[in-house]
C-alpha cells in the first residue's frame, strides 16, 4: 500500500515532534520531512515531492499565506492542509483562493485529524467544522467556483445513527418508515434529517441520497483497488 507522503511545516518543535509521532502510528501515511520555516521549504518539496503539505497557519513569521502561494506556483500537484485554532472567515477564504484544500483545527479529535489528511489526499476539500453548512460555505462556493458541494460532502463527519438514516433515505424510506425500522420517534428522525441536511449543505432528501450513492461508489472503488 502506497503511503501518503507528508511534509510538515511547523516552527514549534514540540508540536512538530508530536504531530510527527502521531502520524507515524498510521500505516497509510508518514512524514517524509519536517521544516520549521524559511527558504528550505521549496528545496525540501523538490527533493521529497510529498503528496501533502501540512502547514501551521500561525507561523511566527506570519508568512503562511505566502508559503501557500509559492508552493501552489512551483508544485501545483501538491495538496495543502493548514492547521489553526479557529481560523477567521477572512483567513479561510484567502487560503482557499490561494489553493489550500483542507483545514484542521488544533482542538480537533485525532480521528478527525487523520480523516482530513486521507480525504484531502483523495481529492476532497475540507472546511473547518464550525463553517460547514453556514452562509459562509455558500459564499466560498461562489468565490471559488470549482469548489463543489460534493467535495464538502465526502468528508462530513456524521454519527452512526445519522449514517443509518442516510442509508435508509437512499433506499427511498419515508420518515415514518425510518422511525419504525430504527425504533425511533418520527420527531427524532426529522431532527436527524435536519442535521444531515445542514452537515451536507444540501436542501432535499434527493441530494442526501445522491451523497450516499457517491460515498458508496467511492468505497466500492477503494475495495476493488485493495
Amino acid at each position: 500500500m502506497k503511503k501518503i507522503g507528508i511534509l510538515l511545516i511547523e516552527d514549534n518543535r514540540i508540536l512538530r515532534d508530536g504531530i510527527t509521532a502521531m502520524i507515524k502510528k498510521q500505516p497509510d501515511m508518514h512524514v517524509i520531512a519536517t521544516v520549521d520555516n524559511g527558504d528550505r521549504i521549496l528545496t525540501m518539496l523538490g527533493k521529497f515531492k510529498p503528496d501533502i503539505v501540512l502547514l501551521d497557519l500561525g507561523l511566527q513569521s506570519k508568512n503562511s499565506l505566502q508559503i501557500v502561494k509559492l508552493i501552489r506556483k512551483d508544485f501545483p500537484e501538491t495538496k495543502l492542509i493548514v492547521m489553526d485554532l479557529i481560523p477567521l472567515q477572512a483567513d479561510v477564504l484567502d487560503f482557499i483562493q490561494a489553493g489550500v484544500s483542507g483545514f484542521i483545527l488544533k482542538e480537533a479529535k485525532i480521528t478527525d485529524f487523520y480523516k482530513t489528511i486521507r480525504a484531502v489526499s483523495g481529492g476532497a476539500k475540507v472546511l473547518p467544522p464550525h463553517l460547514t453548512g453556514s452562509l459562509f460555505t455558500q459564499v466560498v462556493k461562489y468565490a471559488v467556483p470549482d469548489l463543489t458541494p460534493t467535495l464538502f460532502a465526502k468528508t462530513v463527519s456524521m454519527t452512526k445513527r445519522e449514517l443509518q438514516v442516510v442509508e435508509l433515505i437512499a433506499e427511498g424510506s419515508t420518515n415514518k418508515e425510518i422511525a419504525k425500522k430504527l425504533n425511533l420517534s418520527t420527531y427524532t428522525v426529522k431532527s436527524h434529517v435536519h442535521n444531515i441536511l445542514e452537515k451536507l449543505s444540501v436542501q432535499t432528501r434527493v441530494q442526501i441520497a445522491k451523497y450516499s450513492y457517491s460515498a458508496n461508489d467511492k468505497k466500492a472503488a477503494s475495495d476493488l483497488a485493495l
